[in-house]
């Protein structure tokens, strides 16, 4: 090999220096800006390069002190790590990492694997609220989720260990890959124990890379259920494919089936699902939301379910509840950390043993015996005002702004349509206001206040029957719709105490007011609805009334004190008597003792009879009538009329007198007995004192106190 000349080798170093002295003009003549950003650029690429040549794993014992001492739990890593960019994503990989977990949960760690491996996106890091990883896998891993018995702290809030426990946010995961996985989730306050394993099979459809199964056991408030379901990832090739979710969980017969597609793994964000839920009650499944609600009938519901932000959102809701359908939307939140449900629901047709339990009733039994399952036998009594308690700890837990609406309720003899409601649960204040509908051609409006902030529930009514026909409100007891004219309005105000209605109405005061303004009303012969009952036997063996009864004006009603209701007063005035009633009934026990009189104001065959009695119980009345005759020909007919109508079968039986007319302007205005007068103006001593005596001047014997006290309230 030939030796270089050694004069040319000056030549060949002299030739590259003038090349570097005008690059480093070049370089010099670059702003300061440029030549800082290039600085940057080439350490980076420095840093990535020996990052990718390294594998990062000289960075092991760094990560476990820095990640350790920020997330105040001890880390490890047992095996082989790798951090470094490949080559824009952040890849991680650990064997064997462990997170230990705090003192007080019930588990060591909080997280071990056998193996991670991650692609991160490394923006993610420091922009938005959610890690991007485009793919995961793990290997033998188990994660430990768990709340504190106070459900102040949770394992999966890092750092400071006396720090609020937060809501869980999981990162947005595309792709994932798990073998050998399990997660275990505890929340003491809402009674949730489960356990979900996770495996990754390759799939069958081409269209999908793998297929993500996962199943478990659990039980919540100490029902167990069991869950299982799979999520396909989308092949690479499929350009913005979708990961297809299939779910399935049964509790007991409560069944909940979920299928649609979800952006990636773990994003939820419009993800476009169906939901199908069927059970024997939906009150069990709500159960698992810890949200109270009454019993039902069996169901059967179906939904399109999304997330959107915070929110879940049931919309295209459908389906049926016992034999009442329902539709409509509704949204699920946690503003603030509290369960919050807004609503916008619709009936068509709503079966009316499918209200009962709105009220306290058992549907089961209201559908299997029919209205004598609304009553029930307690001390050898009979009772209606269901004993269903509110359940007070569970509406605790939760919001609501539900607004319902119904088109038609399915009941016979009951004309009821177009019902409206608002309800809204405000932390324990429950309104329902307004609750309307319409009835025989007239108005129901009211506002019902339930505050159970405090003990015991505080209930305040306020129910408005706006002018209503008579003929179409009492056609079922025997009042004709033809050739009746009067009308009847109606308010009923009261405050009760109690967890039930039952006790809410035992401990009530208010008032109750059923006014009628002038009118006619004209009844079957099958009914004892005439005002004079002389007259009324000559017609009903002629076969025919020839006209109808002629009102003024009339006045039911009653004060009620701690439950019971007095009279105050029963004033009904028509064209021919003068009806005066006094008595009373009781919330508590349900017991009726009413006296009604009617006097003539023209001399009649009957006059100065007994007046006629009403007693037993709301569900059992009964009722004393003039003569054995009288009760054949008016039978079962007139005791339904007492108890559903008391003015329809109440006028059936008159005494004639001579009577003092009534001055119409108290009447109509619902005024007290003290304000009544004649239609001389002078006050009126025969409607009592608003006392639940039946004497004419509303002071009670010592025997006649001491028989309803006994009856009213049992303390005797």
């Amino acid at each position: 090999m030939a030796d270089v000349d050694p004069l040319m080798r000056p030549a060949s170093i002299s030739g590259w220096r003038p090349h570097a002295r005008r690059a480093g003009e070049r370089w010099r003549r670059l702003p300061l800006v440029v030549r800082i950003l290039l600085w940057i650029v080439g350490i980076l690429l420095a840093l990535w390069l020996v990052l990718f040549i390294t594998k990062g794993r000289f960075l092991k014992h760094p990560f476990e002190r820095i990640v350790g001492g920020q997330l105040e739990r001890q880390v490890r890593v047992g095996g082989d790590f790798q951090l470094y960019f490949a080559p824009i994503a952040i890849k991680f990989r650990a064997e064997g990492l462990r997170v230990t977990n705090l003192p007080w949960a019930s588990r060591a760690d909080l997280f071990r694997a056998d193996l991670i491996d991650m692609r991160i996106a490394p923006l993610s890091l420091l922009f938005g609220d959610r890690y991007r990883i485009a793919w995961l896998e793990l290997r033998n891993a188990a994660a430990d989720l768990e709340w504190s018995r106070d459900r102040q702290h949770n394992t999966w809030t890092l750092g400071d260990p006396d720090r609020k426990g937060e809501p869980m946010t999981l990162p947005l995961i595309r792709r994932a890959l798990l073998a050998g996985t399990t997660l275990r989730y505890r929340d003491p306050v809402m009674r949730l124990s489960t356990d979900i394993g996770f495996e990754t099979a390759k799939a069958q459809d081409t269209r999908f890379s793998s297929d993500l199964r996962f199943s478990g056991t659990g039980t919540m408030r100490d029902k167990p259920f069991t869950l299982k379901g799979g999520l396909l990832s989308p092949n690479e090739t499929v350009v913005g494919g979708k990961n297809s979710l299939a779910m399935r969980a049964v509790a007991g017969t409560t069944v909940l089936e979920m299928s649609g597609t979800l952006p990636g793994a773990t994003e939820l964000e419009r993800s476009d699902l169906r939901l199908m839920t069927t059970g024997p009650n939906l009150s069990l499944l709500f159960d698992f939301l810890g949200v109270a609600i009454p019993d039902t009938r069996a169901y059967r519901f179906t939904s399109a379910l999304t997330k959107a932000g915070e929110e879940w959102r049931f919309t295209h809701l459908k389906g049926r509840f016992g034999d009442s359908d329902l539709a409509g939307r509704m949204t699920v939140s946690l503003p603030k950390a509290r369960l919050l449900i807004d609503a916008d629901l619709a009936t068509q047709k709503l079966d009316i043993i499918d209200v009962g339990p709105f009220i306290g009733y058992d549907p089961q039994r209201l559908a299997k015996e029919g209205a004598g399952g609304a009553i029930e036998q307690v001390g050898g009594t009979p009772r209606i005002l269901p004993d269903a308690p509110l359940r007070v700890e569970a509406i605790r837990n939760f919001d609501a702004n539900v607004r319902y609406s119904v088109k038609t309720i399915r009941a016979p003899n009951l004309p009821v349509s177009n019902g409206t409601v608002t309800v809204k649960l405000d932390r324990s204040l429950l309104t329902l206001s307004p609750l309307t509908f319409d009835m025989s051609g007239g108005h129901v409006a009211s506002d019902i206040e339930i505050d159970a902030r405090g003990r015991p529930v505080r209930t305040a009514y306020d129910i408005r029957l706006s002018p209503t026909p008579m003929g179409k409100l009492l056609a079922r007891w025997g009042v004709e719709e033809s050739g009746t004219s009067g009308t009847i309005k109606a308010r009923v105000q009261m405050t009760g105490q109690g967890d039930t209605l039952h006790d809410s109405l035992g401990t009530a005061n208010g008032r109750i007011a059923v006014i009628l303004p002038a009118g006619s009303m004209w009844a079957r012969n099958v009914q004892l609805s005439e005002l004079d009952v002389g007259t009324f036997v000559t017609k009903m063996f002629s076969g025919k009334l020839k006209q109808p009864v002629e009102i003024n004006c009339g006045l039911i009603a009653f004060t009620v004190r701690d439950g019971v209701a007095a009279a105050d007063p029963i004033l009904i005035d028509t064209k021919k008597n003068v009806m005066i009633g006094r008595g009373g009934f009781s919330f508590r026990n349900e017991s009726l003792d009413l006296a009604f009189r009617a006097d003539g104001k023209k001399i009649s065959l009957f006059s100065g009879q007994s007046p006629v009695g009403i007693g037993g119980y709301f569900a059992k009345p009964a009722i004393s009538v003039l003569s054995p005759e009288l009760m054949a020909r008016g039978g079962a007919g007139a005791a339904l009329g007492i108890v559903a109508s008391p003015i329809a079968a109440v006028l059936a039986f008159v005494d004639v007198g001579d009577a003092r007319g009534a001055a119409c302007g108290p009447v109509l205005a619902g005024a007290d007995a003290h304000a009544q007068r004649t239609k001389g103006g002078k006050p009126r001593d025969d409607v009592g004192r608003g006392t639940t005596a039946k004497d004419e001047k509303g002071r009670a014997n010592a025997d006649e106190k001491k028989r309803q006290d006994k009856k009213f309230l049992g303390i005797f």
